[in-house]
């Protein structure tokens, strides 16, 4: 079954969805975030057919999440590099992968993440970047923002 394209509509979610929506993409990702570059090792680590890596990886080099470099020349291979775009999306992998430990592992985190500063277990905590306070659902006001247009995700009241 297609799925409808999220191109027209005006929200960041879908047109991130858009990019790393599709089945696997994130878990390319999160493997690239662990050091993965390699064609093969995606290919071992996630038994993913070969002609779905490959349009993966080719969606995430063409929205510039991932850089191929070529590191052999008979055959062509390379390594697939995340970028500073790429390399952003550590903490959306991060916050699912909590949501994952607390909703979905059964029988506890398959991994845990420590803050190589003090040696603790890092939790994703989302903050206000001007004053540093926690920041919850119910602590923010969502107001229009430069690029709403009449498809705004906003609800009308």
């Amino acid at each position: 079954m297609r799925r409808t394209p999220f191109t027209d509509m005006n929200c960041s979610v879908a047109q991130t969805l858009e990019i790393v929506g599709e089945w696997w993409t994130l878990l390319i990702v999160r493997d690239a975030l662990l050091g993965v570059t390699r064609f093969d090792e995606f290919s071992t680590r996630l038994g993913i057919a070969r002609n779905v890596l490959t349009q993966r990886l080719d969606t995430l080099v063409e929205h510039e999440v991932l850089t191929k470099q070529p590191y052999q020349d008979k055959p062509v291979r390379f390594d697939y590099l995340l970028t500073d775009k790429g390399r952003d999306l550590w903490t959306v992998v991060a916050a699912l992968r909590q949501w994952g430990d607390t909703w979905a592992a059964e029988g506890g985190a398959p991994v845990v993440t420590t803050h190589r500063a003090c040696g603790h277990t890092m939790v994703v905590e989302p903050t206000c970047s001007e004053c540093g306070e926690r920041v919850t659902r119910d602590s923010l006001r969502v107001h229009p923002g430069p690029g709403a247009g009449e498809n705004s995700p906003l609800p009308q009241r």
